[in-house]
C-alpha cells in the first residue's frame, strides 16, 4: 500500500489476476451488501479487490480481511465554512489514490450518487491514464435520488462517462434507460453464496422466541419508508388472528419507530421482536417459516433472495424486481403493494405443511440455479475484460 495509506489490507503476493476498485456505501443497503460480496467472491477468483468508502463495510468485519481484499478509507476535510462535507471530492480524490498507488485495472463503483459522480471526476484526474470505469445502479438511485432535479443532470453526465452501467433486474435497467437516456444497461442480478446462505438447524435459538406451535414470520431491511415496514406487522396481526405465529423484525432505520408505536397499539409486543441490525443475516432466516417483504418499490429484493437460499417461502409485493426473484406459487406469493389482506392470506397458505415443504425445497432450488455467484459471478469478469478491451 501506499506511503501513509490509511486503509487496511494485506497483499503478500503480486496479484496474479484483476485489480479492482469498489466503491460503495458501508451501510446495510443492498448496494453494500452486494459490493462487499463481490469483492469477496472476486478474491475466491484470484482477483484483488479494493473497497473504498468512508468506513468498513458492515458485512465484512477486520477478522475477515485476507490478502486480496483491502479497504481504503475515505477522510473527509472538515471546516467552519462547509455546511455540508464535500465526500464526493474527497472520494474522488480517494480513488485516484487508490488507483495509482495499487496500479487498479479498473473501478467499479456501486449506487449513482455520488459514486459515479465521483468515478467520472477520478477517470478525468487520471487523464492521459485510463481509468475504465463501471457503474451498478441499485434502486433508489433511479428511482428516487438520483433522478432528483437538483442533481440529474449531474448524474446523468456521469453514467454516460462510464464504460459500462449495469442494473440489478430487468426492470430496473429498463427505468435506468428511460430516466437518464442510456443506450444500454447490462442486467446482472444480485447473487448470493449458497454455501454460506443456507439454513441452519437452530431449534435452541428458535424456541428463544417461538413455541412449538408458533410459525414464525421474519421480515429484514433497512427500515425506510419504501419498505412498508409497517404493512409487515398489519399482515402479521392479520396471521396471528388465525393461527400462533411470531413476528422477527431485523434491521434498523426511520420506520424502526412507528413499526414499533404499531405493534404497541395492537397489542402484540409479546408476539413481535426488534432484533437490530444483525451481521449474521442467514441466522436470523433459519429461524423463519415465511419471509415478508411487501415493498411499495424494490429494484431487486436481496432480502428475498437470501430468504429463499435459507429454505423460506416469501410473500412480498409485486413491484420492480421482485417478480423476476420469486416465482408465483413456486417459491411463494406475489400480491400489490398495500394489499395487507391479500398478503395475510398469502402467508397462512404458505405455511399449510405439505405446501410449505414443497415452497421451501423450491425456493432453495430457485435460489441456487439461478442466483449463484457461480453463475453470476462470471458475467461480471465477462463484463471487466469487455471494458477493458475496449478501453486499452
Amino acid at each position: 500500500m501506499g506511503a501513509g495509506e490509511p486503509g487496511i489490507g494485506l497483499e503478500p503476493e503480486p496479484c496474479s489476476g484483476l485489480r479492482v476498485g469498489l466503491v460503495c456505501y458501508p451501510s446495510h443497503g443492498g448496494s453494500g451488501v452486494v459490493a462487499t460480496e463481490l469483492a469477496r467472491e472476486l478474491a475466491r477468483r484470484g482477483h484483488c479487490a479494493h473497497l473504498i468508502s468512508y468506513q468498513v463495510p458492515f458485512r465484512l468485519g477486520a477478522r475477515e480481511f485476507r490478502h486480496n481484499v483491502a479497504f481504503h478509507q475515505v477522510e473527509v476535510p472538515a471546516y467552519p465554512l462547509f455546511q455540508f462535507p464535500p465526500y464526493t471530492l474527497a472520494l474522488a480524490n480517494k480513488i485516484v489514490e487508490v488507483a495509482r498507488y495499487e496500479r487498479l485495472d479498473l473501478v467499479h463503483v456501486h449506487y449513482a450518487v455520488p459514486h459515479a459522480v465521483s468515478g467520472a471526476l477520478a477517470q478525468a484526474m487520471m487523464i492521459p491514464a485510463r481509468l475504465p470505469l463501471i457503474t451498478t445502479l441499485h434502486g433508489t438511485d433511479v428511482t428516487q435520488t438520483g433522478t432528483d432535479p437538483a442533481i440529474l443532470d449531474a448524474v446523468t453526465w456521469s453514467l454516460g462517462q462510464a464504460h459500462a452501467v449495469t442494473a440489478v433486474s430487468d426492470s430496473l435497467a429498463s427505468a435506468a434507460q428511460q430516466a437518464f437516456g442510456l443506450e444500454h444497461v447490462h442486467r446482472i442480478y444480485n447473487f448470493i453464496d449458497p454455501a454460506t446462505m443456507r439454513r441452519r438447524a437452530r431449534p435452541e435459538a428458535r424456541a428463544r422466541f417461538a413455541r412449538p406451535e408458533d410459525a414464525v414470520l421474519v421480515h429484514a431491511s433497512n427500515f425506510r419508508p419504501v419498505k412498508n415496514v409497517c404493512d409487515v406487522v398489519r399482515i402479521f396481526a392479520a396471521v396471528v388472528a388465525e393461527r400462533p405465529a411470531v413476528l422477527l423484525m431485523c434491521g434498523d432505520g426511520p420506520d424502526a419507530g412507528p413499526a414499533q408505536r404499531l405493534v404497541h397499539e395492537l397489542g402484540l409486543a409479546q408476539r413481535v421482536h426488534f432484533l437490530g441490525v444483525q451481521d449474521d443475516v442467514a441466522a436470523v432466516l433459519s429461524l423463519g417459516d415465511v419471509f415478508l417483504l411487501p415493498s411499495a418499490s424494490e429494484s431487486f429484493g436481496l432480502g428475498a433472495l437470501e430468504a429463499m437460499a435459507c429454505e423460506v417461502p416469501v410473500v412480498c409485493s409485486t413491484v420492480g424486481g421482485l417478480p423476476e426473484v420469486v416465482a408465483e406459487g413456486e417459491t411463494g406469493f406475489l400480491a400489490p403493494p398495500g394489499a395487507t389482506a391479500e398478503m395475510a392470506r398469502a402467508v397462512l397458505a404458505a405455511l399449510e405443511p405439505q405446501r410449505h415443504r414443497q415452497l421451501a425445497a423450491n425456493a432453495r432450488r430457485r435460489a441456487v440455479s439461478r442466483f449463484s455467484a457461480s453463475r453470476i459471478m462470471p458475467q461480471y469478469e465477462a463484463l471487466y475484460r469487455e471494458v477493458l478491451g475496449a478501453s486499452g
